[in-house]
């Protein structure tokens, strides 16, 4: 059988993924902390024809003949750029200028998130829309009571609020987690990541310091997909995938004629 033919499926195969990658890139475009994925390819083994040969008396050198076998999926990146600020005034949308993630637990693992919509449970907890609480930098929940007059969180992350007109003495500060690799983050759904080997593990520190970015309040990130980009790359995957095509019917077509010698 030709190797073309099978070189060809390979290719069908990578563009295949890369449609998937920007599908979802897509499909969240208005998700909130969203970070879009980006597909590489590598080539195959390639099929030893002849090797290299050095000069020798009278003869140059000869260099390898090799027939490459197809393309393999290289890697699936997560690309942690930030994404832009939108205003939204409300004090409990939370999003960071910088690096770093916003901590929760589901009271039995820990998640990292850059999704920042956050709300008060009726205890007055800090919670996001699935019901985590929210970490402080001693990696506490954060409470502030039903009963305070109001509340304001400062680019440190600090939580004050006013409670019988004092205000409190208690200070508490959103804990911000840094890694070694962002991108050996593992999505676990729901604008949740969580640590993995190649990450390393976090580094839990407070909003400006240590490299970790400014929380802005009343502000949430945007996903850091580029439509024109995606859809860019989307013609380029639906071209390659139709030359990778084209190289299985030209392969068919060519056996078709051996087939045809005999009659």
């Amino acid at each position: 059988m030709l190797r073309s033919m099978y070189s060809g499926i390979s290719g069908m195969k990578n563009f295949q993924s890369k449609l998937d990658v920007l599908g979802n890139n897509i499909a969240n475009v208005n998700t909130y902390g969203f970070k879009k994925g980006r597909t590489t390819f590598k080539d195959l083994v390639s099929q030893q024809i002849s090797g290299a040969s050095a000069p020798n008396g009278g003869r140059g050198g000869v260099n390898p003949k090799q027939v490459g076998l197809g393309s393999q999926l290289s890697t699936i990146d997560t690309i942690h750029t930030q994404g832009s600020l939108q205003t939204t005034g409300r004090p409990l949308d939370l999003s960071l200028s910088g690096d770093g993630y916003f901590l929760v637990t589901d009271g039995t693992n820990e998640y990292y998130t850059r999704a920042g919509n956050f709300y008060l449970d009726q205890a007055g907890t800090l919670v996001n829309s699935d019901g985590m609480k929210v970490l402080d930098s001693d990696q506490a929940t954060i409470t502030i009571p039903p009963e305070a007059e109001s509340f304001s969180i400062g680019s440190d992350g600090s939580v004050t609020y006013i409670l019988d007109g004092e205000l409190n003495e208690d200070q508490q500060q959103i804990g911000i987690a840094k890694f070694a690799n962002n991108g050996g983050l593992e999505k676990a759904g729901g604008n949740l990541y969580q640590a993995t080997t190649n990450s390393g593990a976090p580094e839990i520190t407070t909003a400006g310091l240590e490299g970790a970015g400014d929380i802005v309040a009343g502000t949430l990130e945007m996903s850091n997909v580029d439509l024109s980009e995606e859809f860019t790359e989307m013609i380029v995957a639906q071209r390659g995938f139709q030359a990778n095509t084209r190289i299985i019917t030209t392969s068919d077509e060519i056996l078709q004629e051996l087939v045809n010698l005999k009659r």
